[in-house]
């Protein structure tokens, strides 16, 4: 039986600003036939590509990425807010719908020529995404795929990430 993942996902009106309707994935993680779904599906698309890291963002990239990179039997890179990270770092500042946003990684954790999938929770705009893939990029990193839980493709998130192999679940 195939679940309707969809079905899960929360609209939540004016978060974090008024005029942004939020996709909550929080219904969809805490049921534990959803979530283990979810990581399965992802898996699924995921394992031929043969990636050594997945690189997940604060907070829900990392609810679907450390279980996905342990499925693969890959590492897990978090890309963090700035000063989170104790050692060398490089960043990346991106635009949001809302704001702009900086992420840091260890300037160690990808190796040159590592296979790296970029995974998050949504495709809204792209910013995160693509500040992702320029932090695997300027590390030396082969990215050899994006996915994504939602895509909200009237946002044109991919318009961002042309060039790159890019998956998601659910579409809205």
């Amino acid at each position: 039986m195939t679940l309707d993942l969809a079905s899960r996902v929360r609209d939540v009106p004016d978060f974090p600003t008024p005029g942004i309707l939020f996709k909550d994935l929080m219904p969809l993680i805490v049921d534990p036939l959803y979530f283990r779904e979810t990581v399965d599906r992802l898996a699924e698309w995921a394992r031929p590509k043969h990636p050594d890291l997945i690189l997940g963002a604060e907070a829900r990239g990392f609810i679907f990425g450390a279980p996905l990179a342990y499925i693969l039997g890959a590492g897990f890179v978090a890309a963090r807010k700035p000063g989170k990270l104790p050692r060398r770092t490089v960043r990346a500042t991106y635009e949001l719908e809302y704001g702009t946003e900086t992420l840091e990684v260890h300037a160690d954790a990808i190796g040159p020529g590592s296979r790296v999938i970029v995974l998050d929770d949504v495709l809204a705009t792209g910013g995160t995404a693509k500040a992702k893939c320029d932090l695997v990029e300027t590390l030396g990193g082969e990215i050899v795929g994006v996915g994504f839980v939602v895509e909200l493709a009237f946002l044109h998130g991919r318009d961002r990430l042309a060039g790159y192999d890019l998956h998601s679940l659910i579409t809205f």
